[in-house]
């Protein structure tokens, strides 16, 4: 049995400021550790939810923290792939939350707004109180609405990370709700005209929401932050977000001289060939068979273009962070330390 399979009970009873919904747990997927939890917000005074656990307590050691976040209909119970996250963090003892931030992104509270950002930013704070966290080793994860939220994070709150993994994100909400629409995948554009109060295009008022809650407007910050981008090369065609919005993405955290054109993009996507870059003959042995197919890294930020669709490799995206932490240049060939054992509707959770 792996060290940390334990709850450390003790550490829970001794938080002040929580309260342990213990009638309402978490799925039965979730390994039986994980506790519901609710956290304070002090932004509106209100109690969020989220799924908490922490390794037993040992004396002078800190752990580091994952922040899992959920996809774009989910929440915080959400049992996919995000089952996957927690077990991770049993197995490396890592402390594990997993927060509601105010559920799918289908209302003004949701979607990349300030009251979901600071939510974040809340159950952050919450852990660091409640935990031994290691302040050096503060992780985000997140696929499709869950890459959304870590690309905001990325540009909003980078103190924050020691390394944040983004995975088939949307970055341009006002082009992902035109994409959605002509695809036919009319409930993603009406979810967000109902967190906009109307489409994207409508008013000053809502091309300007649209735009404060997409990730492209914030992250030219991100530089400062290991950032690792990475899309699945049929997204958009199999799945719901085109893989373009990491690329565009990309262009928006590097230098100008580091950028791809628009027509490089746009050509890449019509045509899936993979314009030069330094995924040529690469076999990445985290990313398996889901081989990357294009890859760019500068600096902090590193974007890869995967065999695959919508969905998160969780090998390679819980390796790749568990080597990173601050202070330190960024690990881009990290050793595996860990397996999950993931199913394709694992991966692709966030469809």
């Amino acid at each position: 049995m792996p060290p940390f399979k334990s709850a450390s009970l003790l550490l829970l009873l001794l938080i002040s400021d929580t309260s342990f919904a213990q009638d309402t747990l978490p799925a039965p997927t979730y390994p039986p550790e994980v506790k519901e939890i609710t956290y304070p917000c002090p932004h509106d005074q209100s109690q969020q939810a989220a799924l908490f656990w922490t390794p037993p307590l040992q004396k002078d050691r800190k752990f580091p923290l994952l922040v899992a976040l959920h996809t774009w209909s989910g929440d915080y119970r959400q049992a996919g792939g995000e089952v996957k996250y927690a077990e991770w963090c049993l197995q490396q003892g890592w402390i594990f939350i997993h927060p509601n931030f105010r559920g799918p992104n289908l209302s003004p509270e949701a979607m990349g707004s300030d009251l979901m950002i600071n939510d974040i930013r809340a159950a952050v704070e919450w852990a660091r109180r409640s935990a031994p966290v290691d302040e050096s080793r503060i992780y985000a994860i997140g696929v499709s609405g869950g890459g959304h939220a870590t690309q905001l994070l990325a540009g909003r709150t980078p103190e924050i990370w020691a390394g944040i993994s983004s995975w088939c994100g949307i970055s341009d909400i006002a082009t992902w709700h035109t994409e959605t629409t002509a695809a036919g995948r009319t409930n993603y554009a009406k979810h967000i005209e109902m967190a906009l109060g109307g489409s994207p295009d409508d008013t000053d008022t809502t091309i300007a929401e649209a735009s404060h809650r997409s990730p492209l407007t914030w992250l030219e910050n991100a530089s400062s932050v290991p950032l690792d981008l990475c899309h699945g090369i049929r997204d958009g065609r199999d799945g719901s977000v085109p893989f373009t919005h990491s690329l565009n993405a990309w262009n928006t955290v590097v230098p100008e001289s580091a950028r791809l054109s628009p027509e490089v993009i746009a050509g890449f996507y019509e045509t899936l060939t993979p314009p030069a870059s330094e995924a040529a003959g690469l076999i990445d042995p985290l990313f398996g068979i889901h081989v990357p197919l294009f890859r760019k890294t500068h600096g902090n930020t590193r974007v890869t273009i995967f065999q695959g669709g919508h969905e998160i490799i969780h090998n390679a995206a819980l390796n790749w962070l568990a080597a990173q932490k601050k202070g330190q240049p960024v690990n881009w060939n990290p050793p595996k330390i860990g397996e999950v054992k993931s199913t394709e509707a694992d991966r692709e959770s966030g469809r």
